[in-house]
């Protein structure tokens, strides 16, 4: 393989999925009518679409056939991921659970939880949010507060996580939280990761509502909330490698660069028929140029996972270059829908896209910290 082709995703069982995923996609539409949106993996909520996606065989692609999946790479799961986005389909009800908890159960989880939890998350019925952030403790995961205490048969959580996407709808929530003493010298010791059904007594979930209306985000206050051992996931204070981990899958995918895709593809293509003047032409140019190259940077990210390397610095520098391509999309295209005719329902994807844009670069670590990550990475001091 040349270099420029481990820059591709076009390998001959690739083009196959490609190509069926692509025909399921279109008949589904066809048949229920969903339309494409923008943000389709935050703000698409179908339980019904992800249950059909995931009896297609779409859902859970890596995870192994022994616990209801497919057992295919890294590879295969970025080929679907990328239709699925670039079609602007509903895919937020599986989406977290799939991208980054399924891959967290394989790596550390007991037996017990990939038995319980795994097959749920390849029919595509088990949704999981994540519980990283709080107020002061955003993109520096280090400061984080939430507390859990050691009792007889498990922990008492205690704390409050924030801007936890679809946890007013999750089954359960992924909680990083502090289970020993702050240690000044090693300030990322001494956190641990559970399982924490949203059901369980103790749990109270505030809407974060944007301008618009929608509601994507929450509040999570856990009050004397008794997580069992049987939901401790992986070891007792190794949270903070388990989770930097974990942010690779969520900082790398192809959702860092086609949040925007449904309404930068349907631009172009309206344009397509148009008589456009020079400068239009190389606005298109510019935007189609970034995308096929920041599609080859997550690609390499993809094959690092899947080579079982540590992806963690790449991951970082290209959910910045990405998620700050897609805020400059946003305003490139609206100049590009003054040359298109009859864009009303261009413009209604542009409003949403608009309202979108300054989440980008802040969910899943603001990019001025990750250029900390990449410059660490990098071996700058």
């Amino acid at each position: 393989m040349t270099e420029f082709e481990a820059l591709c995703a076009n390998d001959a069982d690739l083009a196959r999925l490609r190509a069926s995923i692509r025909a399921f996609l279109t008949a589904d539409r066809a048949e229920f009518g969903w339309q494409p949106a923008v943000d389709c993996w935050l703000a698409s909520w179908d339980p019904d679409f992800s249950a059909r996606l995931a009896a297609a065989g779409f859902v859970g692609l890596t995870i192994p056939a022994e616990y209801g999946g497919r057992g295919l790479g890294h590879l295969h799961r970025y080929v679907v991921t990328e239709e699925l986005l670039a079609h602007g389909a509903p895919v937020a009800a599986h989406w977290i659970a799939d991208r980054q908890v399924a891959p967290a159960l394989l790596s550390y989880s007991t037996e017990e939880q990939r038995r319980r939890l795994l097959p749920r998350i390849a029919a595509g019925r088990l949704y999981s949010a994540i519980g990283m952030s709080e107020h002061g403790a955003g993109s520096d995961l280090a400061a984080v507060q939430t507390k859990a205490t050691q009792t007889d048969g498990g922990w008492v959580l205690n704390g409050t996580k924030v801007w936890t996407s679809g946890a007013h709808v999750a089954h359960q929530i992924v909680v990083l939280a502090r289970t020993s003493p702050v240690d000044p010298q090693h300030r990322h010791a001494g956190f641990s990761q559970f399982i924490v059904a949203t059901d369980s007594p103790g749990i109270t979930i505030s809407p974060i509502v944007l301008m618009n209306g929608e509601h994507h985000f929450n509040e999570v206050i856990f009050e004397d909330v008794f997580i069992p051992d049987a939901d401790v996931l992986g070891a007792i204070g190794d949270g903070w490698h388990q989770v930097t981990a974990e942010l690779g899958y969520e900082r790398s995918g192809p959702e860092r660069i086609l949040s925007t895709a449904t309404l930068l593809f349907d631009v172009v293509r309206a344009l397509a028929g148009q008589d456009v003047d020079d400068r239009t032409a190389a606005d298109v140019g510019d935007l189609m140029a970034r995308v096929i190259s920041l599609r080859q940077l997550s690609i390499s990210v993809a094959r690092a996972l899947t080579a079982g390397e540590d992806a963690a610095t790449r991951a970082a520098l290209v959910k910045d270059l990405g998620t700050r391509f897609e805020q400059d999309s946003v305003e490139l295209v609206a100049d590009l829908l003054d040359c298109v005719p009859d864009a009303a329902a261009l413009r209604e994807l542009l409003a949403t896209a608009r309202l979108h844009s300054p989440l980008f670069t802040l969910r899943g670590g603001t990019n001025e910290v990750l250029r900390g990550v990449v410059a660490k990475g990098m071996g700058v001091r």
